[in-house]
């Protein structure tokens, strides 16, 4: 039928062929692999968005729609994890499969939803209910390629301190379907929809943009990026390499200093596992720690491990370190699954020979990582410390500001991924968490990438991957009081979940309801007749 004006032309009735619709669906995977570091094509996350919505709105039937989440998933995730290769083929293939399970569900709500008059809200809804609970479960969650983490460099940056992520992921999400909705029914009215969403998601970011830091004082913050043999499993290279490395390059930070070409630091900041064995035990490293200590005159906050080898346990740690010694100031709490530690592991480790490489099972800290050291100077300031993994789960480091963190580091051991883009997507998830609090991140690392994130998610200075640096940064002693993402970001993905599932239940329900009654009507028919 022709498209005219009393008649729009509407695409959703035409349902397309299942293959047609699978190889679409991964062109939109590819599209949102785009949208996130290195590459950074933001807009890429919205189209994605489109992409998926459109297939799963012309598929036949359920069985098409779910094919076309697993593909967008497969080709998103594929290209996206590619540096779980650097470990394991094996795993990367596990993990592609796993994590492509999220846009199954994705597919599913939009199936059940596509007939409601609200389809475009359910729709966004769905991306957070299955992020929210990709980043809980399994295993304490893996909420690495959130659609939020996409928008920092864009004019919805200023969403960050008002919704977090979650909010952004489904602001991202309402923006693609309110486009589909536009393409499958253009006109005034639909068009003028469009444009208030716009001005409302814009007006809204603008207000975020208001929120500003404040602090009280400054401290000079030294930061050490050893440097690291090489990628894989044994990125760390040698036993003690990293650590020697780490001594030896503040050393020549020190000689920088002496010589004027950059500030006296008050303390000084290490990476995690930075001591790949525990000083306590191995008399090397811990002469190795002490040198430097002596050699800056200043405390080191050193990145290592604690084991407990009649228990063949371990900690990640971080080690407040003066010349009187060490102090366990932080034990890291989110831990990497089948990285540091092995679910099921007397079961599982038999059976997969490869996860020995895992080595001591890690167990959690459960302090929030903040802690009063006493500088140089007789001030004591508040330390916060995220490591690694941890940038992920924002509640960790909100609890560290809440406990009182006036500066904030995030330490990290990237050398098994030299060279890929996990370094990329990670510094941009600690780009997010420094917006969403509006807080200042000091990010040292083995390898690369060290940097240091202003208050709005900016780059102030990154170093380069796989060589040794170091510096100095003067950091302000902030006291920025809770953003209202630090409060309210959990409720808000909580409330987008339950949007998510009530349109799913309502949905499945009419269609419930309507094929009973086209049943009933079936079978009424001939004895009316």
């Amino acid at each position: 039928m022709a498209r005219t004006a009393t008649q729009p032309w509407r695409l959703a009735s035409t349902r397309w062929p299942a293959v047609t619709l699978v190889v679409l669906a991964a062109v939109g995977g590819l599209l949102a692999s785009l949208a996130f570091a290195p590459i950074g094509w933001a807009p890429c996350a919205v189209l994605a968005v489109v992409v998926l919505g459109w297939c799963v709105r012309r598929a036949r039937g359920l069985g098409a729609a779910l094919a076309s989440g697993w593909a967008f998933g497969v080709a998103f995730m594929g290209t996206s994890l590619i540096w779980q290769t650097e470990i394991l083929i094996l795993s990367y293939a596990g993990m592609t499969l796993a994590t492509s399970l999220v846009y199954v569900g994705v597919a599913l709500a939009g199936f059940l939803t596509r007939d409601l008059r609200a389809w475009p809200i359910f729709g966004a809804a769905a991306w957070s209910l299955c992020e929210f609970v990709i980043s809980v479960w399994p295993f304490d969650g893996f909420g690495w390629m959130r659609l939020g983490y996409t928008q920092l460099d864009t004019p919805l940056a200023g969403l960050y301190p008002l919704v977090g992520a979650a909010g952004v992921t489904f602001v991202v999400a309402a923006l693609g379907q309110v486009l589909l909705a536009l393409l499958e029914a253009p006109g005034w009215s639909t068009g003028s929809t469009v444009a208030w969403v716009l001005v409302a998601v814009l007006a809204a970011g603008a207000g975020g943009s208001l929120i500003r830091p404040t602090s009280d004082g400054e401290v000079a913050v030294g930061w050490v990026q050893g440097g690291a043999p090489g990628g894989g499993v044994y990125g760390l290279g040698p036993a003690r390499t990293i650590t020697y490395n780490s001594r030896d390059e503040t050393a020549a930070l020190m000689r920088r200093v002496d010589a004027g070409e950059l500030p006296r630091p008050q303390f000084i900041a290490w990476p995690e596992n930075s001591t790949d064995m525990d000083p306590r035990a191995d008399v090397p490293t811990r002469a190795a720690v002490e040198e430097a200590v002596a050699v800056a005159g200043v405390p080191i906050l050193v990145g290592s491990i604690y084991e407990d080898v009649a228990a063949e346990t371990r900690q990640t740690v971080a080690l407040w370190w003066t010349d009187a010694g060490a102090d366990l100031t932080y034990a890291k709490r989110n831990l990497v699954p089948f990285g540091e530690w092995i679910p099921g592991r007397d079961l599982l480790l038999p059976l997969i020979p490869e996860l020995r490489y895992v080595g001591a099972q890690s167990v959690p800290g459960t302090e929030p990582g903040s802690f009063p050291a006493r500088l140089p100077d007789g001030r004591t300031v508040e330390v916060g410390v995220a490591i690694c993994y941890e940038v992920i789960f924002p509640g960790t480091l909100y609890q560290a500001v809440d406990a009182g963190a006036q500066v904030m580091i995030v330490q990290s051991s990237n050398a098994m991924y030299q060279g890929t883009n996990q370094i990329a997507q990670q510094f941009t998830a600690t780009r997010v968490r420094a917006a969403e609090m509006r807080r200042t991140i000091q990010v040292v690392t083995t390898s690369g990438v060290s940097g240091l994130i202003g208050p709005q998610g900016q780059v102030l200075r990154q170093a380069p991957d796989s060589v040794a640096a170091s510096g100095v940064d003067v950091l302000p002693l902030e006291t920025t009081p809770a953003t209202p993402a630090m409060r309210l970001q959990s409720w808000l993905e909580y409330g987008l979940s339950l949007i998510a599932a009530s349109g799913m239940v309502w949905g499945l329900s009419r269609r419930v309801a309507a094929r009973r009654g086209g049943t009933m009507e079936g079978k009424s028919s001939p004895r009316r007749a």
